[in-house]
């Protein structure tokens, strides 16, 4: 019986996702919405049957993506698959949802690596090239516009300053990735949980954003990295371009372990969620004034147990 229903859940859930591919595919617009929509059911059968039937399932709809829509689908198959399993597999073993979200994105992280490379083997298409290309078509394009305007001569010294900044978004590819992995990861599980709660009678849910803690390993990858920006790294190299990443995504997550912060203590002291609403706002809008000061509350949280101390102090 056991056996049949997941036989029966899967050919389902399979069904549902081959539908949804050739909506993404033969709808370009709705793509849009429904890359977030993909991993959901294999989220859904991870949660209930674990691991290896998943990837059997994984297998079946690679096969089937293939049959019914076009090569374009593997990769998007492939990544809606490891992502989905992963945060599915975790809500299986009834992990918590924050570290959920952390699986999920090293699940996506894969499948996004996969696309890369299956881009570049199969059609050829060097995503650093066309982006080298693409900077200097707009660069170029920038320089004869201001040249038309006699503004040439005057912003050459600009010009070089914007082109080394611009080239330095290279070497945030990996960065890149790995956001776009925390935001696939983040919204497919929020999805996911809304679906189970309602079709399971489950009660999943994030936490307060409040309660939202980083790893106290983080402060010392963090420190490490930049300690090393500090020499002089052949820009080249794999160490530049791995400390740049590692400083920027340790950066962002200490960034947002201080709006966690500024959140509890706003709901420690009963003070109005506008205040730290309005601070993340001015934080987005003024990143050059806010966003450090932020980030070095983030870093004294973790570093000290600052909410830990004024938890105990209330006590």
């Amino acid at each position: 019986m056991n056996a049949s229903k997941k036989l029966t859940d899967g050919a389902l859930l399979t069904g549902i996702y081959i539908v949804l591919l050739l909506i993404s595919t033969f709808v370009p617009v709705i793509s849009i919405f429904s890359i977030f929509l993909l991993p959901i059911p294999f989220i859904i059968y991870a949660s209930k049957y674990d691991w290896k039937p998943s990837f059997l399932m994984l297998t079946v709809a690679t096969i089937l993506s293939l049959i019914f829509a076009t090569i374009f689908s593997l990769p998007m198959t492939i990544l809606a698959g490891l992502g989905g399993i992963m945060i599915g597999i975790a809500i299986h073993h009834n992990i918590s949802p924050y570290e959920t979200w952390a699986r999920g994105t090293v699940g996506f992280i894969a499948g996004l690596l996969f696309v890369f490379l299956f881009s570049q083997v199969i059609f050829q298409v060097n995503w650093m090239e066309e982006l080298d290309q693409t900077i200097q078509e707009s660069m170029e394009m920038s320089r004869s516009t201001l040249e038309q305007f006699g503004l040439g001569e005057q912003t050459e010294e600009q010009f070089e300053i914007i082109e080394e900044q611009m080239m330095f978004i290279k070497d945030l590819v990996p960065f890149a990735i790995a956001v776009i992995a925390i935001i696939l990861a983040l919204v497919s599980q929020w999805f996911s949980y809304k679906i189970l709660n309602r079709i399971e009678n489950r009660q999943l849910a994030f936490p307060p954003f409040r309660q939202l803690r980083m790893p106290i390993s983080l402060i010392w990858i963090y420190f490490f990295a930049l300690i090393l920006s500090f020499f002089s790294l052949e820009p080249s190299s794999t160490l530049y371009l791995g400390v740049t990443n590692v400083l920027m995504l340790a950066g962002m997550f200490m960034t947002i372990q201080g709006f966690s912060f500024i959140f509890f203590y706003a709901h420690h002291k009963k003070i109005s969620k506008a205040l730290p609403i309005g601070i993340v706002v001015a934080t987005v809008l003024l990143p050059f004034v806010l966003l450090y000061l932020v980030r070095l509350v983030g870093i004294i949280d973790i570093g000290f147990g600052l909410r830990d101390r004024i938890a105990k102090q209330s006590n």
